[in-house]
């Protein structure tokens, strides 16, 4: 069976140079455990493709692990499987 996915809002800290360009910092997910991002690998507009919808796609390293984080309309989402 497929597992599904949803939309998870979470905390997100950053910070924006001076040209208006986004660096997510640390990410705080529904649990209240936080992460420092430690590395930010691709920026790209992208297609959420297991909860639908289009956003600004982050991929990022957060503790060695390549993941994807999405900011849409001023918040911040993951997919997370249900």
């Amino acid at each position: 069976m497929k597992k599904m996915s949803r939309k998870v809002y979470v905390k997100v800290i950053s910070e924006t140079d001076e040209e208006g360009n986004i660096s997510p910092i640390s990410v705080t997910w529904e649990d209240g455990r936080s992460f420092g991002v430690d590395k930010v690998t691709d920026i790209r507009r992208a297609y959420a493709t297991k909860v639908g919808g289009t956003a600004i796609r982050y991929t990022v390293k957060i503790s060695g692990k390549e993941t994807y984080i999405f900011a849409q309309d001023g918040k911040w989402f993951v997919e997370s499987k249900v």
